[in-house]
This record gives structure tokens, sequence and C-alpha cells, in this order.
């Protein structure tokens, strides 16, 4: 049985981690995001993006306020700063969540299915989040990422790209990944993700969240690939999981040496950008886990 009663928000005052505005969001965000043909109505269109990025901005404003300070402490130098980031596989936000290690051991097929229908209905896709980053960055970075793109492509092979493997184990389990199904908490992820991304203000941020993302993956898809195996699915459907277990540890790595510390070397006012974004991406995590345990951990 999934309890899928709402956790108490985590700020009372806030308007915008609530089930209406983030699904409000993720609606918008599908929407605008998907190619489309002009239209007669673009007047009240353009009118409401505008409204609606504003509501986006003041989101991550939101977000950002509550890391700022953990951020402000890293250091402006490349070598400190990435140590700095990389120790955050260790102690960032919702890392080590007991989530994970139930979810390989202990959860049912049901359990694991629904936690799945969330991620899925939650992935903001990791191809297009790195396309829209890579606009306009220096060169270094700008291969790196290009790098990172490519493998997510498949290296130009179909069957090799991640977005369908994802779509095929969405097929396996039968899961129905819709924004009306989804917690606020996934949805949130997957909109602050697509806001740093496809808002160049925001462009910096978007490079340490997706670095944030291939730093701490690993483990958790090791697990998850894990609780799959144990329900008896096949290598290959299991196959977006352990491939990210694996190959996500080459790409933080890459990341970090091509695509960080380059950055950072040019110019060290973006170590306290990159690090908001990636403290601002482990937030939105940590709460998502928060409240997978407390809808999957009925008794607990």
């Amino acid at each position: 049985m999934i309890n899928r009663s709402p956790l108490p928000q985590c700020r009372q005052d806030s308007q915008f981690l609530t089930d209406s505005f983030q699904r409000g969001l993720a609606h918008w965000n599908r929407e605008r995001l998907a190619p489309q043909f002009p239209h007669g109505d673009w007047r009240a269109a353009l009118e409401r993006d505008t409204r609606m990025l504003r509501l986006e901005t003041a989101f991550l404003e939101e977000l950002r306020i509550e890391i700022a300070d953990r951020a402000a402490q890293a250091p402006s130098d490349p070598d400190g700063f990435i140590a700095w980031f990389e120790q955050l596989k260790q102690d960032g936000p919702g890392q080590g969540d007991p989530l994970f290690p139930w979810l390989a051991e202990t959860a049912s097929r049901d359990e694991l299915r629904w936690f799945f229908e969330q991620e899925a209905a939650g992935e903001a896709g990791f191809d297009d989040l790195v396309a829209y980053t890579q606009v306009k960055l220096p060169a270094t970075a700008k291969l790196e990422l290009a790098r990172n793109y490519w493998d997510e492509m498949g290296r130009g092979n179909a069957k090799g790209m991640h977005g369908p493997m994802l779509d095929n184990l969405v097929k396996t389990l039968a899961v129905d990944p819709v924004i009306e199904n989804t917690v606020w908490e996934s949805l949130a992820l997957a909109n602050a993700m697509t806001a740093m991304a496809t808002n160049r203000r925001y462009a910096w941020h978007s490079v340490g969240a997706l670095g944030a993302i291939e730093l701490t993956a690993p483990g958790r898809s090791a697990f998850v690939a894990k609780g799959l195996r144990r329900m008896g699915l096949s290598e290959k459907e299991r196959r977006y999981f352990e491939l990210h277990a694996v190959l996500d540890v080459k790409h933080s790595a890459d990341w970090n040496r091509e695509a960080l510390r380059p950055l950072v070397t040019e110019d060290p006012r973006r170590a306290v950008a990159m690090a908001e974004g990636a403290l601002m991406r482990l937030l939105c995590g940590e709460r998502c886990f928060a409240r997978y345990r407390a809808a999957l951990w009925v008794t607990g």
C-alpha cells in the first residue's frame, strides 16, 4: 500500500512548494519546450509565458536563499572548489539516504514500480538539459558537455540512446508517469533543473546542478538496478540504471576536470553560482527522497 498523503510543507509560507504550483509549472514547461508552429494567439501566449517566467524565477530564488550560506563557503580557487564540490558526494543534501538500500533489498515490485513512476514523471531529460546549458559556454566546457550529450545520444546509435532506455523501462514496469499522479517534490526537481538550463541568468547554476547529478547518481542507480534485478528484470530491461551506475562515474570525473575547473580558473565568481546550482539540485533530491520514504514506509 502506498501512502499518498502529503508531507507537511518544508516552508509553510511558500507558494511554490505545493502540488498546484509545481504541476502548473510542469505543464507549462512541457508545453513551451515542445516543438510548435506559429499561431494567431501569440500575444496571449507571450503574456502567459512572461507571468510564468516571473513565478519560475521566484521559485529558483527561494531555493537559492535556502542554500546561499553553504554555497558561499565554496572556495573560489580551482583546486579548492573541486575538492569542495567532490565532498558533496559524502555530505551533500540527500546523500546516503536509507531509501536506496531499502529499494535494493526490501521493496516489493509494486513499491519499486511506484518509485520508478515518480522518477520517470519527474525526469527533465538530461540530454536536453545539457543541450540548453552548453549554449555560448567557453570552448573547453562546451566540448565536455558535447561529449556528455553524445553519450546520452548513444554515440549516434538509436539503441544506445538513454531516453528510449528509460521509455522501455516504463513499458516493462507498466507504469503511467503523468504529472497528475506525481508528488510535487519530484516535479519541483525537474522544474528547477529545467529553469536553470533554459534561463541564461542561471547558466553557471545549471553547470553545477548537472555536475551534481553526475557526481551523486551512480550509487543510487546501482541500488535501483539491484532492486530491479531482485524483481527478475533482465540485464536489458534494467540497462538504464546499470549504465548510469558505471558511466556516470567517468562522466563526473570528466565534468569536474573539463568543465568545472576551467570555468572557475577563468572566472572565480562562477564558483559560488555553480555551488548554488549543485546544492539546489541536491536539496530538491533530498525532498524527493523524504517524500518517497513517507509514501512507501507506511509504518515507519
